[in-house]
């Protein structure tokens, strides 16, 4: 049968050496099914309420701050080890159009949990918004997908094993979810130690979440403890921070009509 061939695009290059550098990871998943009905509760009652990538963004954020093993790498240079970051940087996958086909282009946050969950929205929407060339990370990984590519290989093979710097390029977990297009990925692929997704939340709060690990930086007991861990940090600080959002927008309103 004859068809055509398709030159590939740098958009599709770039997740070809992604794909490249995540087989060869040992990668396994746990799941829980959560019951967030507190944190739902808690944004239905705002009358903006933040997106759900936010919100879950400074969860698992705070949850590595307390959980070591979720800042760590395996890194084979200048010898196979494990190494600790002080802070995570979070890697968020955005869909973007580029040159007249859907682009997948990472964004990186570093110390998410810093940050408030509406700062958090606003930095991931600058991200889905601004032009493409305007974003450094965008910009620097458009580029970088026009390079020979062996020379790609041997860069991104440094990037991910020379440690000090892998979080500055990389992130240290990686953020990608359907659930807004009513879907769930089972299996996807990252180089990184970690990769959070979870599938559509009912009107309950239900809702399954899964921590995708790299088996050589821990294994699985502690990503299930991980897990009922990141439970109780949704539904409590984190609910209660969604629930302040609406006070800090009332308290400025009745200032207006006490005057």
């Amino acid at each position: 049968m004859r068809g055509r061939a398709l030159k590939l695009s740098a958009p599709r290059r770039l997740v070809g050496d992604l794909m490249r550098f995540s087989i060869g990871v040992p990668r396994v998943a746990v799941q829980r099914q959560m019951n967030l009905g507190p944190l739902v509760r808690a944004r239905m009652a705002q009358q903006t309420r933040p997106s759900w990538t936010a919100i879950f963004l400074k969860g698992y954020a705070l949850l590595a701050r307390e959980t070591p093993e979720l800042r760590r790498a395996y890194v084979k240079l200048p010898w196979p080890q494990l190494y600790e970051y002080p802070v995570s940087v979070a890697s968020i996958a955005h869909e973007r159009e580029y040159e007249g086909e859907p682009a997948v282009l990472l964004s990186c946050i570093k110390g998410p949990e810093r940050y408030s969950i509406t700062e958090l929205e606003a930095s991931i929407h600058a991200a889905r918004s601004r032009p493409i060339l305007e974003v450094t990370e965008f910009r620097r990984a458009l580029r970088m997908a026009r390079a020979p590519a062996p020379l790609r290989w041997l860069l991104m093979w440094l990037g991910l094993n020379i440690a000090r710097q892998r979080a500055n390029y990389f992130g240290t977990f990686q953020l990608s979810v359907y659930s807004g297009l009513g879907a769930e990925s089972l299996n996807p692929l990252t180089p990184l130690t970690t990769l959070l997704n979870y599938g559509p939340i009912g009107e309950d709060g239900s809702v399954n979440v899964r921590i995708h690990y790299d088996h050589r930086v821990m294994d699985g007991a502690n990503v299930a403890r991980a897990l009922e861990r990141f439970e109780k940090i949704l539904n409590g600080a984190v609910a209660d921070e969604v629930l302040l959002l609406g006070q800090s927008v009332a308290a400025p309103s009745r200032q207006r009509n006490a005057r």
